[in-house]
């Protein structure tokens, strides 16, 4: 877990630079982010009383792994080492206790995001015990997600000429395509789902 937890501070701290070099310094709101990825999430897991609702648990995970890229971001920030961060987190995700209650569990790391616009690390592990997320699961879809947000930098995101739709599936659909036929495990997958990818993009073209 804890080498899982260097290799995604890493990729983070990567990706914020790759937008902007000096994103430390930026004072970005992190936690608003946060807490508007959480009504979504929300919305996929449901909660309208008026109408039959079940829990999108595919989408729900994906969502997480979205506020986990932010929870990042402030861990990196607040941190004094990465060694230090992911020894944190090794603790606090021990600690965490799930109500039974996904939606409570959800309502209060919303909360203290908003009271403390910090990263609530033990209220996450809690959420991801609630939806069936164990860490594994995690680091591939954080990887998958973030190796997408590389290649969408890298294509046009910022100035507007990347397509997201190519050959009648989102970006995403390709991401969840092509980390299935490749090998999680390897020293290589990261660059692997980079090159399948810019394969599909390109084919698509």
């Amino acid at each position: 877990m804890k080498q899982q937890m260097m290799a995604m501070l890493e990729l983070q701290d990567a990706m914020n630079s790759k937008v902007n070099h000096d994103w430390a310094n930026q004072g970005y709101a992190w936690y608003r982010a946060i807490w508007v990825e959480c009504a979504e999430l929300l919305d996929h897991y449901g909660w309208k009383w008026w109408k039959k609702q079940t829990p999108e648990a595919d989408q729900v995970k994906l969502e997480l792994v979205d506020i986990w890229h932010f929870g990042l971001s402030i861990l990196l920030l607040d941190g004094d080492d990465r060694e230090s961060i992911a020894s944190l987190v090794e603790k606090q995700f021990a600690e965490a206790q799930p109500s039974g209650d996904f939606r409570e569990d959800l309502e209060a790391f919303t909360l203290h995001t908003l009271q403390t616009r910090q990263f609530d690390v033990a209220g996450f592990a809690a959420l991801m015990a609630g939806i069936g997320l164990d860490f594994d699961e995690l680091y591939t879809r954080y990887v998958g997600k973030n190796v997408l947000n590389f290649f969408r930098q890298d294509h046009g995101y910022q100035d507007g000429s990347y397509r997201k739709q190519w050959g009648g599936k989102e970006d995403n659909e390709h991401l969840v395509e092509a980390v299935a036929e490749l090998d999680h495990g390897s020293e290589q997958f990261q660059a692997d789902l980079y090159t399948a990818l810019k394969q599909r993009y390109l084919a698509s073209a």
